[in-house]
């Protein structure tokens, strides 16, 4: 199976159309159709629904695309790792966030490494730890910040110095916005939103056995779209302190207090380019 091979395919996937996509690629319609045909020879599936003016992905064609969309990743990521090997002014950094207002320590490295060498590139991939850890597994990333502690049988890690403080978002005409303190008697009639991590890890760190008071009805991987549920009267959601910025939402404090630490982790063994090498130092002195 070649690389060219799966970009051809991942253009029709795209474009929904042979004709379409061989004006893109500048390949003719009978020498596409032909690789596509061969690639099913190939793999022993049918990739295409094929219509009279237009082509769709069977099941198999979709699990082929997502396939194909982390391999050219990867080969992308690996040819620019090459290219920038000779150029220490330039090149990219791949960097996984859990949503935190401690990756300002990161945002200052950056700052940092960027006046030193202001060629070089960096790009953000927000989600959930579970999600930006398998990036990093894959080679997808070359650095991660996790709101959980490493895994250090296949990490290394940095510690963010400060912590996040848990709370609660809701709107201003909640009842509890009286109080200055929330604590787990206080959501028991409430219907709650929080990330799927946290239900698991970290609420019960702080609920203890009261935990089954809680009436968790959704759950959210980022604040944002969370923070447009809570408004929309969903529900309340349990979430850091700083990550609302203002608005007709309010944020109490959890009673007792929880806190989550944020780590900067890479693969052990890894091998970083040189850039990458630079903004560890970095991160190193600055952490």
């Amino acid at each position: 199976m070649e690389i060219r091979i799966l970009r051809y395919f991942l253009e029709i996937a795209r474009e929904g159309s042979m004709t379409r996509a061989s004006e893109t690629l500048h390949v003719s319609q009978p020498t596409l159709s032909k690789q596509m045909k061969e690639l099913e020879s190939e793999l022993g599936k049918k990739l295409f629904k094929r219509g009279s003016t237009s082509v769709s992905l069977t099941s198999e064609g979709m699990l082929l695309r997502k396939r194909a969309e982390e391999i050219l990743e990867m080969v992308d990521k690996t040819t620019d790792e090459f290219k920038a090997l000779d150029d220490i002014a330039g090149g990219e950094i791949r960097i996984g966030c859990a949503e935190s207002c401690q990756i300002k320590y990161l945002a200052r490295v950056i700052l940092r490494l960027k006046e030193k060498y202001p060629l070089f590139r960096y790009l953000l991939t927000s989600g959930g730890t579970k999600q930006i850890a398998e990036l990093l597994d894959k080679g997808l990333l070359d650095f991660a910040a996790i709101v959980e502690p490493p895994d250090l049988s296949k990490y290394n890690y940095l510690e963010i110095p400060e912590s996040d403080k848990w709370g609660v978002l809701m709107r201003n005409d909640c009842p509890l916005v009286k109080k200055e303190m929330i604590c787990v008697e206080d959501l028991a009639e409430y219907e709650l939103i929080c990330s799927e991590q946290s239900i698991r890890e970290d609420i019960p760190r702080w609920a203890k056995d009261k935990a089954d008071m809680l009436r968790f009805t959704g759950s959210v991987n980022l604040f944002y779209n969370g923070s447009v549920f809570v408004h929309e009267g969903l529900g309340l959601m349990l979430t850091f302190e700083n990550l609302y910025t203002g608005g007709d939402l309010v944020f109490r404090h959890l009673a007792p207090q929880l806190e989550t630490k944020m780590y900067v982790i890479w693969k052990k063994y890894q091998m970083f380019t040189p850039i990458a090498d630079k903004l560890l130092d970095m991160m190193k002195e600055e952490l």
